[in-house]
């Protein structure tokens, strides 16, 4: 138990089941809440598309009128909207979609990017298989081929924070030119950390899923819908970045 303490206690607030069980006892709600302010699945759902229609519409402007300004804009920013949801949880519905917004200058622009350096096929190749991990996972989730236990979160959360921490560390050491070995190289050690990454984020996709349920079970309130739309949103958005990033380097080893 002092383990599981310790550790919930510096997870991810987009992956923590601690976060819907706690959002229903805050005092800002007062217990007060009526059923038609608590959070459901539906609603969460419903969410999540109005976030990817804000995304792709900024996602096409950025796209067609790519410029290095938008992606530093859409990280940056994206970034600090992310970090004002986790621990703000009740302003995700104005967060949210400001944060869909901003990641689609950052999506679009990067797209453009990869699309110019490597053509059209790559994107197609890119969205097709987020598209597809997406459905496959939804199914294993639904099918209850792999169930979200407290280990297997556990060990989501644990695998994501350590490839955030290699990423800022890849980060600081690019900017003294020493950037990490391997690390998104065209090599097969590169190809295979990119794989694993991907396999991670996928796996985070149940945690999303279950985050949904999760929700609707501990009767937290309906702006939880918000932030759990925008969860899944940062994951599918990591997801076709690190494919994007995957295909690259095997175009690379044409």
């Amino acid at each position: 138990m002092a383990r599981k303490g310790m550790f919930s206690s510096s997870g991810n607030p987009f992956m923590k089941e601690e976060t819907y069980r706690n959002s229903s006892n805050s005092p800002l709600d007062a217990g007060f809440i009526t059923s038609s302010e608590r959070m459901t699945v539906q609603g969460a759902v419903n969410k999540s598309f109005i976030l990817f229609g804000l995304m792709m519409l900024t996602a096409a402007a950025s796209f067609v009128y790519a410029n290095p300004l938008f992606l530093w804009v859409g990280a940056i920013g994206g970034l600090i909207a992310v970090l004002v949801a986790s621990f703000k949880p009740h302003l995700s519905a104005t967060v949210a979609p400001i944060y869909a917004l901003l990641e689609g200058l950052f999506v679009g622009t990067i797209t453009a990017m990869y699309g110019g350096a490597f053509g059209g096929g790559i994107i197609f190749n890119a969205v097709s298989l987020t598209l597809g991990i997406l459905f496959a996972m939804l199914f294993i989730y639904k099918t209850g081929i792999i169930k979200v236990t407290d280990k297997l979160r556990m060990g989501v959360v644990m695998a994501t924070v350590g490839i955030a921490l290699v990423y800022l560390l890849n980060i600081i050491l690019r900017a003294f030119g020493m950037p990490l070995p391997y690390l998104h190289q065209a090599g097969a050690i590169g190809i295979g950390i990119s794989v694993v990454i991907i396999g991670i984020a996928a796996f985070n996709l149940l945690l999303d899923f279950d985050n949904f349920e999760k929700g609707e079970q501990f009767g937290a309130p309906s702006y939880m819908e918000w932030f759990s739309a925008m969860g899944l949103l940062i994951t599918l958005v990591w997801l076709y970045i690190e494919i994007l990033r995957l295909l690259s380097m095997l175009a690379g080893r044409d």
